[in-house]
């Protein structure tokens, strides 16, 4: 049976999974989300020292909740980035350091490629069965990042669209900070949001002019920050759930518009929502109905732990990979593997 040992630590979750195919057989996620509160966002030096004292620790539970070894393994999986420079650079370094001591193969995996796959992973009963249709869309929206991929088949992507400046997720959580929201902004602003008048407030959507599928949110963080300049602090106050509601709307439909776009453009039978902002209940409503509505069929991740940063997904990509041959054998082109901290889906293919 093929067995992989993944491991990601490409921002602030210290995660390692162990995977057979499709199947996640264990999966252990340390968040660092309180040590990073006080910061306001995460701050690597301090990323970097909580993945060297977990990474280890996590790797020896997750093989013990899979009941197997180290000699048991047939690949070691890690992602290489794009991430935190000092973040991934924990992870790959543990990665190489296994994969010599246990003369094991390493399959470097995208981080992006794992949020797309994410939807495909199943329990160890091997539920949900969820079939892959090549070609397929994939719509990806995190913390560091918003990415429109056509996936052609296993590991053979086109990227279409992507930000060219903050990403969607990174939008919500810093106009979460400037409505005074506490971190982990996203939520903060969603459950917030409830209480507020999504039209109660004009924000622009973001680059109206373009007909390309490229994303842009700088400016309607500008537009956020400019508004709240214009009020008193009772006025900000007073309005701060219609602020939230408004913002967080706009974002969605900037989303929903480049999906329909692309969708358009690249018809496909299926289409798959990735990242951790995929848990927003708006947009996660709105990704389905359109999809639906233009005659494809969506997916999310079938547990909620696949949204964010963790290993299963990453394990899961391992398993095509290492079925189509690519990853690392000889002892010195393990000992060359380095981090991308701004790795692209092609970097490693």
């Amino acid at each position: 049976m093929e067995l992989i040992l993944a491991i990601d630590t490409s921002c602030d979750e210290t995660s390692v999974a162990v995977t057979s195919g499709r199947k996640v057989i264990s999966n252990i996620i340390v968040s660092q989300t309180a040590l990073h509160a006080p910061f306001g966002g995460v701050y690597p030096t301090v990323a970097k020292r909580e993945h060297e004292s977990k990474l280890k620790p996590a790797i020896t539970l997750a093989l013990k909740r899979a009941y197997i070894s180290l000699d048991q393994l047939s690949a070691i999986a890690v992602t290489f980035g794009p991430g935190l420079p000092p973040a991934l650079e924990v992870g790959v370094r543990t990665a190489k350091e296994l994969a010599l001591e246990h003369n094991l193969p390493i399959i470097p995996v995208d981080h992006i490629e794992g949020h797309i796959y994410s939807v495909f992973a199943q329990n160890k009963n091997g539920k949900p069965m969820r079939d892959i249709i090549f070609p397929f869309l994939a719509l990806i929206v995190s913390g560091g990042h918003t990415e429109l991929v056509l996936v052609k088949n296993h590991i053979d992507y086109q990227i279409l669209g992507e930000t060219l400046d903050d990403a969607a997720g990174e939008a919500l959580d810093k106009t979460a900070r400037m409505l005074g929201l506490g971190y982990p902004g996203g939520a903060a602003l969603e459950r917030i949001a409830l209480r507020g008048d999504s039209t109660r407030f004009h924000f622009p959507i973001p680059m109206p002019q373009r007909h390309d599928l490229n994303f842009s949110y700088s400016g309607l963080k500008t537009a956020m920050m400019r508004m709240l300049t214009a009020m008193n602090e009772k006025e900000k106050l007073q309005n701060i759930p219609h602020l939230a509601a408004s913002f967080q709307n706009t974002v969605v439909i900037s989303l929903i518009k480049k999906l329909e776009k692309a969708m358009r453009e690249y018809p496909t039978q299926l289409v798959v929502l990735g990242g951790g902002v995929g848990q927003n209940a708006l947009l996660a409503h709105q990704f389905r109905s359109t999809v639906r509505k233009l005659g494809a069929k969506p997916l999310t991740p079938a547990y909620r732990y696949l949204y964010g940063d963790n290993a299963a997904m990453i394990g899961v990509v391992a398993h095509f990979k290492l079925h189509n041959a690519i990853m690392i054998k000889t002892r010195e082109k393990i000992e060359a593997l380095d981090r991308v901290p701004r790795a692209h889906l092609d970097t490693w293919v």
